[in-house]
C-alpha cells in the first residue's frame, strides 16, 4: 500500500480497511494493492475469506467486510455501505420511503426492507442473508432535495421530509398502501416546513402525487397550514389538477370528490394507533 509497509496477505489488508474506517471495497482497488499477484491468486484469496465469513461479495465486483460485531448476521446495514456501492456504480441515489422517513423520526413501524431510489437503468433487487434491497428508478434525482447524514462508515443520502412525503404517496404500493402511509405521515409532517413546498419540489413530483398529499393533509392529518402552502405552490405554478382517485387501483362508483384537491375519495383512511 501506497506510504506504508504492504500487509503479508488479504486477511491483515481487509483488517487494514476496517481501521480506516472503511467496511467495503472493490476488486479493482484490492488487485492495485496486490499487484505481484495474478488473478487467479486474488480469486483465491477472496473466496478464502469469503468462507472465513470475513467478507462478503453483494455485486459484481463489490465486496463488504464484515467486522467481529456484525459476524453474527453475516452482512452489514445498508447505511454503512449503500454510498460506497453506489460511488462504485457510478449511480446517484437516495435512501427512501420508510427507511428515510424513519431517520425523520417518522419509525411507527421499522421497515424490514430497504428503498433506495436511483436513476435508470433499472438495478435488480439485492438479497442477501435475510437482507432485501429494493432499488426504485427515476429519472431524475433531485440532489437538492436530499440530506446528507453522517454514518459509521462515512455519508449517507436521504430524502428530505417532504420528498419522502410525495414519494410514499407515488409508490404507496411498495410499502403497504395509502392507509399505512397516512399513519407514517401523520408523525412525519411535524418535520415538514410550509416553505418545503417550493418550486424545485414541484419540478421533481408528479402532481397527481401532491394533490393526494394535499387531501390528506386537509382531512386526515389536520395540517391546515402544510395544506394551505401546498395549494398555494400549485396554484402559483399554474399546475392542472385534474380528478384523480386517492387509491389508485380501487372503482371510484359512487365515492364523494374533494372539490379543492380535485381527489375522488374511494377508500376509508384509518390511522393505526
Amino acid at each position: 500500500m501506497k506510504g506504508s509497509e504492504p500487509p503479508m496477505n488479504a486477511e491483515e489488508w481487509v483488517y487494514h480497511q476496517v481501521s480506516m474506517g472503511q467496511y467495503s471495497f472493490a476488486l479493482h482497488r484490492f488487485r492495485a494493492d496486490f499487484p505481484e499477484q495474478s488473478d487467479t491468486a486474488h480469486k483465491f484469496a477472496l473466496k478464502r475469506l469469503v468462507d472465513k465469513k470475513r467478507i462478503l461479495s453483494i455485486h459484481k465486483g463489490f465486496y463488504l467486510i464484515i467486522p467481529p460485531q456484525y459476524r453474527s448476521k453475516g452482512i452489514l446495514p445498508p447505511t454503512m455501505f449503500l454510498d460506497a456501492l453506489m460511488k462504485e456504480l457510478d449511480r446517484p441515489y437516495y435512501l427512501a420511503l420508510l427507511n428515510a422517513a424513519a431517520y425523520h423520526g417518522a419509525a411507527h413501524q421499522q421497515p424490514q426492507e430497504f428503498f433506495v431510489v436511483t436513476a435508470f437503468p433499472v438495478l435488480r433487487p439485492m438479497q442477501k442473508k435475510g437482507l432485501k434491497v429494493n432499488y426504485v428508478s427515476k429519472k431524475e434525482i433531485p440532489a437538492t432535495l436530499l440530506d446528507i447524514r453522517k454514518t459509521e462508515a462515512g455519508y449517507l443520502k436521504i430524502s428530505n421530509p417532504a420528498l419522502t412525503a410525495t414519494d410514499l404517496i407515488q409508490y404507496s404500493k411498495r410499502v403497504g398502501g395509502i392507509n399505512r402511509v397516512a399513519t407514517v405521515l401523520a408523525e412525519l409532517v411535524e418535520r415538514i416546513q410550509p416553505s418545503a413546498f417550493d418550486s424545485n419540489l414541484l419540478e421533481h413530483v408528479p402532481v397527481t402525487a401532491l394533490q393526494r398529499l394535499g387531501y390528506l393533509l386537509d382531512n386526515i392529518l389536520d395540517q391546515k397550514s402544510l395544506g394551505n402552502a401546498l395549494y398555494k405552490a400549485l396554484q402559483n405554478s399554474k399546475a392542472t389538477l385534474f380528478r384523480i382517485p386517492l387509491k389508485a387501483s380501487t372503482p371510484i362508483n359512487g365515492s364523494a370528490s374533494y372539490d379543492r384537491w380535485k381527489v375522488i375519495v374511494n377508500v376509508t383512511i384509518e390511522l393505526d394507533q
